[in-house]
């Protein structure tokens, strides 16, 4: 007689099959809705975004008959109008090439003087203890609130009286002065997350504020200091208000020449698309450059 293995081991049946993943119709949907079509909305979002950069780039490649005939997706019918004539015409310009050369003479050192001061001031205001360090630190705060627009007249006053108004000097010690609230607000926040722990084992084994603040701090910092480092300049290469008041014919960036170049659109119409466009990628390629820093670990392996 035969009997059954189940029975005689006393084994309990095998567990009917379960779902797949063990997840719901509903919560497929859901996941489906919340991961593939966010997606293509923010490729949507994307493309969008990209058409004017995409248009602007076309349209300095054509000619400028062309560009007052039609607009400049006319180009996928007739790819025969594109030309680099264009960029030819923007180099033989001496204002726009010598503008250029001026808004990296301003930006750089800008952006550099403002991460440089900014790093040394916030981690003053995070890890050293000296006199009133809290009420200057509400100072700096204070002065984020400070409109661009109320300094302007005595700056420019100020410039005047010691010889710097209209210059590249000018500019730039303008730019630095508005900078340092926000690099310093933002640094010192930075700075007073990291462990005490960490910074008091670097004091044990001997460093002393200086090398402290450059081997263990920087390093740490690189976020933040990237993340400063991007605003500072994006604010700087494309301001036009201050370039305006303090640069004058000889020290004017590009936002200000091509500015001027308006003026006079229907006479180089061929000189605004490509200078336009040049203004334009530079700071998208410094963004891209460090974007990466943006989402990197700030703490990470620093405390074992």
């Amino acid at each position: 007689m035969s009997t059954d293995a189940g029975s005689v081991t006393g084994a309990a049946p095998p567990p009917a099959p379960a779902a797949e993943d063990g997840r719901s119709l509903g919560s497929r949907i859901v996941e489906w809705v919340n991961g593939g079509l966010v997606r293509v909305f923010l490729v949507v979002v994307g493309l969008f975004w990209l058409v004017p950069t995409i248009g602007l780039f076309l349209a300095s490649l054509r000619a400028p008959q062309d560009m007052a005939a039609d607009g400049w997706w006319k180009v996928f019918t007739e790819p025969s109008q594109l030309t680099f004539g264009a960029y030819e015409t923007l180099l033989e310009n001496d204002d726009i090439t010598g503008s250029l050369l001026n808004t990296a003479y301003i930006t750089v050192p800008s952006t550099v003087l403002v991460v440089v001061i900014g790093s040394l001031a916030g981690y003053a205001f995070a890890w050293m203890e000296f006199p009133g360090r809290d009420w200057w630190f509400l100072a700096v705060v204070g002065l984020l609130v400070v409109p661009v627009q109320v300094a302007l007249i005595p700056i420019a006053e100020l410039f005047g009286g010691i010889g710097i108004f209209g210059s590249l000097t000018g500019v730039v010690l303008f730019h630095v002065g508005f900078g340092l609230p926000f690099a310093v607000f933002l640094l010192r926040n930075f700075f007073a997350e990291i462990p005490r722990e960490l910074l008091e084992a670097a004091r044990l084994d001997g460093a002393g504020e200086l090398r402290l603040f450059v081997r263990v701090v920087m390093p740490l910092a690189g976020p933040a200091i990237a993340a400063l480092g991007i605003f500072q300049f994006l604010w700087v290469w494309n301001d036009l208000l201050v370039a305006l008041i303090f640069s004058d014919a000889e020290s004017q960036p590009i936002t200000v020449a091509l500015q001027t170049q308006v003026r006079q659109f229907g006479n180089n119409i061929d000189v605004l698309a490509p200078g336009a466009f040049i203004s334009m990628v530079i700071p998208l390629v410094v963004f891209f450059a460090f974007q990466r820093q943006f989402v990197s670990g700030v703490m990470a392996g620093a405390v074992k």
